[in-house]
């Protein structure tokens, strides 16, 4: 166990460079490892959740090599074996789905948070897809014994990107056509990618469909991830005249529910240098004010889910009750986020209470110095480093882990 100490923080201004998007640095990695030819991936993200995926397609047989935050990739016929995701369950889902589906045995297995997370939401369609699969009382251990697959209509019961793409990745070798319909659409990088790879995939509405293909190496560069954008920019609407750019943020449409909760709170944030595409980057620019509560729940949750715990803390500092709701996902992430998120803030002061699907918080009181406990779970530490340096410090066990999405969060974000 390690403990790192934030300091109040007096002013904060700030222009930073946003980190790469850790859900395409993944997808981007293990497609091209998985496809026919030779890509470069520029501006990759090298976390550990990264690094994780990096080690699990090499042992696949495919070659990657890195040349600073550059990957260049030779696509390989997966072999079996033992394959360790880490802390990643992007990794581990999307991987049980594509493996499903070929010749070989594999044995997933993970950290021991990782190796806490449910896997049956994945294995259960791929099971109704012919995949022979053995679990670990539904967790990690994982393994897949390839075999033939056929096409299924699949309801997703709740949006999740990471389920839609691994019963995606399925139906690239199954028999027929593999359709998946959310209630509300998740994060769309999987889709994106494969279209511009030859994959037979169509969008409709919510609802993506795929035949079998054989993909194509292809050439990416990796934009901003907004989920790691939320911490600074969070944090400068904390601090009393605050301001933070932070620049080539990606706005993807199904991931700029932070955009529209900054909206609703009468956040003073511009947009510049946008930079259109699949995949649309921009400058993202705040500067404190007088802030509003929220009330984040329904459609807007898929959009914005990794970011609630930053915002739960920011909403500590916005005067009236802000409510999250509908946000049952939370309780399948690194941690139980509902009661990690409550845990940590609490633990500063913060009025804030816990409900079977969200949380509700009572802004506006000063916030004390005190100890939070991250529970290895990197975006809880990251949220406690952000209330605690708006508020009056704090104490943070096992901070670490912030590395899993954000190397040198400390340095860069809060100055430590």
């Amino acid at each position: 166990m390690s403990v790192t100490t934030v300091k109040k923080l007096e002013r904060y201004d700030k222009v930073i460079d946003c980190m790469p998007d850790k859900s395409m640095s993944i997808r981007s990695v293990l497609f091209n490892a998985y496809s026919i030819g030779s890509a470069t991936v520029k501006n990759l993200l090298l976390s550990d959740d990264v690094l994780s995926c990096i080690d699990c397609v090499r042992r696949l047989g495919a070659s990657v090599e890195l040349d600073g935050t550059t990957a260049h990739i030779k696509g390989a016929p997966f072999v079996g074996g033992t394959l360790d995701c880490g802390n990643s369950g992007t990794t581990a889902r999307l991987l049980i789905g594509l493996l499903s589906g070929l010749n070989g045995v594999f044995t997933l297995i993970g950290d021991e948070s990782l190796s806490s997370r449910p896997m049956k939401r994945v294995t259960d369609p791929l099971k109704a897809m012919g995949a022979r699969i053995t679990d670990t009382d539904g967790h990690l251990p994982v393994k897949v014994v390839g075999s033939p697959l056929h096409g299924i209509d699949y309801d997703m019961p709740v949006a999740s990107a990471q389920v839609k793409s691994a019963i995606l990745l399925a139906g690239l070798n199954a028999e027929g056509k593999t359709t998946v319909r959310e209630k509300t659409v998740s994060r769309n990088h999987t889709e994106n990618m494969l279209s511009e790879m030859n994959a037979k995939l169509s969008v409709n509405g919510a609802a993506v469909s795929v035949e079998r293909s054989v993909i194509y190496s292809k050439d990416f560069t990796v934009g901003g991830d907004i989920s790691s954008a939320t911490y600074p920019l969070c944090l400068a609407l904390m601090v009393k005249g605050g301001r933070c750019t932070v620049k080539n943020v990606g706005i993807n449409k199904t991931r700029t529910g932070l955009l529209d909760v900054f909206k609703e709170i009468g956040a003073d944030f511009t947009l510049s240098n946008v930079k259109e595409g699949a995949e649309p980057t921009a400058d993202v620019t705040v500067k404190q004010g007088k802030l509003k509560p929220f009330n984040i729940g329904g459609e807007l949750i898929p959009r914005l889910v990794d970011e609630i715990p930053a915002l739960c803390a920011l909403a500590c500092f916005i005067d009236g009750v802000s409510r999250v709701s509908g946000a049952r996902e939370l309780k399948v992430k690194e941690t139980d986020r509902i009661s990690t998120t409550v845990a940590a803030l609490k633990s500063l002061g913060a009025d804030i209470e816990g409900t079977d699907d969200g949380m509700i918080i009572r802004g506006g009181r000063p916030l004390k110095f005190g100890v939070a406990d991250s529970k290895l779970d990197h975006r809880i530490a990251m949220s406690a480093a952000i209330a605690g340096a708006a508020g009056d410090g704090v104490k943070i066990v096992d901070a670490e882990c912030a590395s899993v999405s954000y190397p040198n969060f400390f340095g860069e974000v809060i100055g430590v």
